[in-house]
């Protein structure tokens, strides 16, 4: 029984390394991506991208810690029926609940990092990102255009390239731009510029003197203007409600919240914070056992239809947490059914599902 033990227990901390590791890949490679485009756009500064990157990777531990455990375990216990060594461990007389003691041995330091992540990193986390944003946004339009750099807006149809200001006092140097519009293909040239941002949200580049020129796609037809002010639109707003940029900022300031915070205040959005937190260690747990009997397959059929099920049970659990968690901020749920309710039901069936692996079928009487 001891060989036993150890033996899952390396196998099912192996498993989870390697797909911890992949997630986390995976994910950074995301949320680099969409970082990146960010401050292409002028909504980020790109020198706080990975440090963004560095404390969303940390807002994401939980989810990702609990799918590795899940997929760990439901690895390792396919794996031994695959290749038949399951038949000899229950030859040892070793029973399919036996697996409960090395999974909870690998899965409860786990869940105890899970909740600790839950409940006092990510929300610092979120804190942290929030402070970075907030400092970028409090910084002059100046900085977030980049000298030296091409800035594309309106789908590419616009392109901004700056230069560092010679005179102290002007905020922009040289501008170059070009504009492609239906039948003008526009060269816009400045000594100067300054950034002008609107109510609404969009954001103006206002060159001082400058040329101008135009030149008509389809024909030979050409003009030069020279002005002494002139202005463009250098990124459309996002064209998002304000109650919808409202409802983000409530969402995103809930999550920076400490949860001691969120004990004291009694609205329904923080027990709803409160039970997305204290959901997901359970929620670990729970999978890790599931995992067990989940894996059971017939080395004869293959693995794809187990595995596949196995995989939407867990994907469905963690959706319908989040649909408990907007019931309960939406108040069609109490907080206490909502949090217990789905953890009882998923644990019942996974006990539903080890009496349905451990029973004995009795077999068919054959006629002659």
């Amino acid at each position: 029984m001891s060989l036993f033990k150890r033996s899952v227990v390396a196998e099912i901390t192996s498993h989870g390394g390697v797909v911890f590791s992949t997630l986390i890949i995976v994910w950074l490679s995301v949320l680099l991506v969409r970082l990146l485009g960010q401050a292409a756009e002028g909504q980020i500064g790109a020198d706080i991208v990975l440090g963004i990157a560095a404390l969303s990777s940390i807002t994401a531990l939980p989810t990702i810690l609990a799918v590795a455990l899940f997929i760990a375990t439901i690895t390792t216990v396919s794996r031994n029926y695959r290749e038949s060594e399951m038949v000899v461990w229950f030859a040892s007389g070793v029973s399919l609940k036996d697996w409960i003691a090395p999974v909870l041995r690998v899965a409860l330091p786990v869940c105890a990092l899970i909740a600790i992540l839950t409940l006092e990193v990510t929300p610092w986390a979120y804190r942290q990102i929030e402070e970075y944003r907030q400092r970028y946004e409090q910084r002059s339009d100046l900085s977030k255009i980049t000298a030296g750099q091409f800035i594309e807006s309106a789908g590419g149809a616009r392109v901004f390239f700056t230069e560092t200001p010679k005179d102290p006092d002007e905020e922009i140097g040289a501008v170059f731009a070009r504009v492609l519009d239906k039948d003008w293909y526009t060269i816009v040239t400045s000594k100067n510029a300054r950034v002008r941002r609107e109510d609404n949200g969009d954001r103006y580049v206002v060159l001082g003197p400058g040329n101008r020129y135009d030149m008509k796609t389809d024909s030979a037809e050409f003009r030069m203007v020279s002005f002494d002010s002139y202005t463009m639109r250098l990124e459309n707003s996002s064209g998002v409600s304000a109650d919808q940029v409202a409802r983000e900022n409530a969402l995103n300031q809930m999550k920076s919240r400490p949860t001691i915070n969120l004990v004291q205040d009694h609205k329904a959005e923080s027990q709803a914070q409160i039970m997305w937190r204290i959901s997901l260690p359970i929620a670990a747990l729970n999978l890790a056992l599931l995992a067990i009997p989940l894996g059971a397959v017939n080395p004869r059929l293959g693995r794809s239809g187990d595995l596949l099920l196995a995989g939407l049970t867990g994907l469905l659990y963690m959706n319908l947490i989040n649909l408990m968690r907007g019931w309960i901020s939406n108040g069609k749920l109490d907080f206490l059914t909502g949090t217990l309710s789905l953890h009882v039901i998923v644990f019942l069936l996974c006990l539903y599902a080890f009496h349905t692996r451990m029973r004995l079928k009795t077999p068919k009487k054959q006629t002659i």
